[in-house]
């Protein structure tokens, strides 16, 4: 508490001090000038104080979240002509969010609680007269009762009609005390039924100086303590400078010229909003409000250097340009969001901090080990015995952050140009880092020496290694990008229409029907967009309304899908799919009142968004707003996915009950940890419904 204090009051200290400086430099132009032919110039500054506060109604589990967000942000804006025609941009941005102190039952050193995993051979085990202990016949255990190595050794003897082994070496009994039962939720609990039939696990909830299970850095996000999340622009890449860069234009003719632009900055290649298709220079910070915020407000500036030939026209174009982006700072992924925040798109930084705190110390996996009662049929899919894994044998082993290397930075180049009739192109391309991980399945070394119930534990002969399937590497892979844009005017229709198309090789995805557990394919990504200013009479019969739509598709080439033995078998991510967006904004009261509301359908999904906003301009320097987020679904039981329980990497020497000696995965499937990518960004915050209000004022 004393250290979050410290850190509360350096931001206010940043806010005062921010203050004084628009105060002084308005009042005085008193900052230093650089260089002495911009002594005369003054420094041009705006400062803006912004509430964000979110109230979130219930989740999946039926209990109401309250606040979810009350951030407070002071930014200042500071621009100064230098000498040499240089001139300097910066942005001074800090924010502090009280929602962790004022919620932290939900996001804070009180979130999570005990927790139990889905046991649904319990009951079948229960009524079969198997000999186990009461606790292991239930419907659900807590976390750490799952079965052991004992208790299989047990089943084995007894349901499968074969002699218990030496050990089972991938099982424990107990977890020590540095691993309870407490700050956790079962993961997707908040947005899917859980102690159901799938693979679910606990994940630690709370901040990593209060619980350090499953803390990792995936890239700038993951390993946060409290301090660090409610003011997380005051890190180690100093977020809070977030722009700063020099520019210059140096005339090489009367038609021709070099446009410089070096520093912290932001570089815009698209058009869209919600989703990206050009605009994948910087990465996005995700855990600030989802997808929902605007990129402007969201992207992390890098480290960039820009150079922009202005070439004039020429007989067939009235303008052309050629830029050059070199972005030269450490790679940084997008901020996913960290398990215990509001805001975790798809669910990523759950499954990661589950996953990586299966790795480091253990866990229950609910619904893992297969189980047939006497004289039964295989059981197919199911049921399964909730089990404990003791620590090193599944999860995330390591986050491979690239390091600071030439070949590791990114380069684009952009030609663009308009044409005599006032159609504006771009070509583009890029090598990059992918702004999302990849994980990769890998072989851990364990070798089991006996035959047992889930094939992908043990195998008949000893000394056969196996492959945990579920045991991981997060990587983040090159990828090279190329692409194109187009605007036109639509002059029948008086609307202006916008396109975007890129193609990528090198990005990686989810699929169990590969060994490792990913592959790599060809992603093409296109949108395009119409914008009408259109006359509403009932809305406002002398202003004209702003109807925007888009429509985003996305194809994976050399998609994978298969049937296996029990379901469906491959990548998880669709084929096709398309998203819809839809905005109404209309103005009122002298362009002060502005009202609007903004659909967006992820068809394949089918997971819908609908977001009504009221804009008050009560002055030049005082704005509010209100607003909803209110998300619905109607295709959730299609989001559940393979989960490789059932996954046969080395036939025949493993096997799984029901599958006989077949390689792959039966199929067998649920919604963890697999089913938020079906059911997308949208899809997998369906049940985060908020209201919100906003005040930002300009001193």
């Amino acid at each position: 508490m004393q250290n979050t204090r410290r850190r509360a009051a350096a931001l206010t200290a940043l806010m005062l001090a921010l203050a004084g400086v628009a105060h002084s430099t308005q009042a005085e132009d008193a900052l230093p000038a650089m260089g002495e032919a911009a002594a005369a110039e003054p420094w041009k500054t705006e400062v803006f104080y912004e509430n964000d506060t979110h109230v979130r109604g219930a989740d999946y589990t039926g209990r109401t979240v309250g606040l979810s967000k009350f951030r407070n942000t002071l930014q200042m804006d500071a621009d100064k002509k230098l000498a040499g025609g240089w001139a300097f941009h910066g942005i001074l941005r800090g924010t502090f969010d009280g929602v962790y102190q004022l919620n932290d039952s939900h996001f804070g050193n009180q979130a999570g609680g005990p927790v139990q995993i889905s046991n649904t051979a319990g009951p079948v085990a229960a009524a079969a007269g198997v000999a186990l202990p009461p606790n292991y016949l239930t419907a659900t255990v807590p976390y750490g009762g799952g079965i052991g190595y004992t208790v299989v050794n047990a089943i084995e003897g007894q349901a499968l009609g074969i002699p218990g082994g030496p050990g089972f070496n991938k099982f424990i009994d107990a977890y020590p005390a540095s691993n309870p039962n407490q700050g956790l939720i079962v993961l997707g609990q908040n947005y899917h039924a859980v102690n159901t039939n799938g693979v679910e696990f606990a994940v630690p909830v709370r901040p990593c100086d209060t619980d350090h299970r499953g803390c990792k850095d995936f890239g700038g996000y993951g390993n946060e303590d409290l301090q660090q999340l409610e003011a997380p622009e005051f890190n180690s890449r100093l977020d809070f400078l977030r722009e700063a860069y020099v520019r210059n234009t140096f005339a090489l003719n009367d038609t021709q010229s070099v446009f410089l632009k070096v520093g912290k900055q932001q570089v815009v290649w698209g058009r869209t909003d919600l989703f990206r298709v050009l605009d994948v220079i910087n990465p996005v910070d995700y855990s600030r409000n989802n997808i929902y915020d605007e990129l402007q407000d969201i992207r992390i500036p890098m480290w960039i250097a820009q150079a922009e030939y202005r070439m004039g026209g020429s007989d067939t174009l009235q303008e052309r340009n050629l830029q050059v982006v070199w972005n030269f700072d450490k790679f940084r992924p997008n901020n996913l969001g960290q398990c215990g925040q509001p805001n975790v798109i798809l669910d990523a930084g759950c499954i990661f901090r589950g996953l990586a705190n299966l790795w480091d110390n253990g866990g229950t996996v609910a619904n893992f080990a297969g189980f047939a009662p006497p004289g039964a049929p295989a059981p197919g899919a199911g049921p399964w015995f909730a089990t404990n894994f003791g620590p090193n044998q599944i999860g995330i082993r390591n986050a491979e952050l690239p390091g600071w290397r030439l070949n590791n930075t990114q380069l684009g180049v952009k030609f663009e140009g308009v044409s005599q009739g006032g159609t504006s192109f771009s070509i583009n391309a890029l090598t990059y880092r992918s702004q999302l991980p990849s994980l990769r399945a890998f072989n851990n070394g364990a070798v089991n020496p006996f035959t047992g119930m889930n094939g992908n534990l043990i195998g008949p002969a000893a000394g056969i290694p196996v492959t945990h399937l579920i045991a991981f590497d997060l990587v983040y892979p090159r990828v090279n990008l190329i692409g194109g844009s187009l605007d036109l005017q639509w002059e029948a229709a008086k609307a202006a229409v916008r396109f975007e198309g890129a193609l990528t090789q090198g990005e990686e995805f989810a699929n169990s029907a590969r060994d490792q557990l990913f592959s790599r394919n060809p992603v093409f990504r296109s949108v395009i967009g119409i914008d009408r200013p259109t006359f509403i009479p009932f809305i406002n019969p002398n202003r004209t309304t702003l109807i925007s739509g888009q429509l985003f598709y996305q194809h994976i080439f050399q998609h994978e899908l298969q049937n296996g033995l029990y379901g469906q078998v491959g990548m998880p991510d669709w084929e096709d799919n398309a998203t819809a967006t839809l905005l109404i904004k209309a103005f009122l009261n002298n362009d002060r009142l502005s009202p609007q509301v903004i659909f967006a359908h992820d068809f394949r999904a089918q997971a819908t968004v609908a977001s009504p906003q009221v804009d008050w301009i009560f002055s030049d320097d005082l704005k509010f707003s209100f607003g909803a987020n209110v998300k619905m679904q109607g295709g959730i039981d299609s989001w559940k996915w393979d989960d490789c329980r059932s996954c046969n990497p080395y036939a025949p020497f493993t096997t799984y009950v029901g599958q006989g000696l077949n390689p792959g995965s039966a199929g067998v499937g649920g919604f963890e940890p697999l089913g938020a990518f079906r059911a997308g960004p949208i899809g997998a915050a369906w049940r985060e419904n908020e209201l919100y209000a906003n005040l930002r004022y300009k001193f």
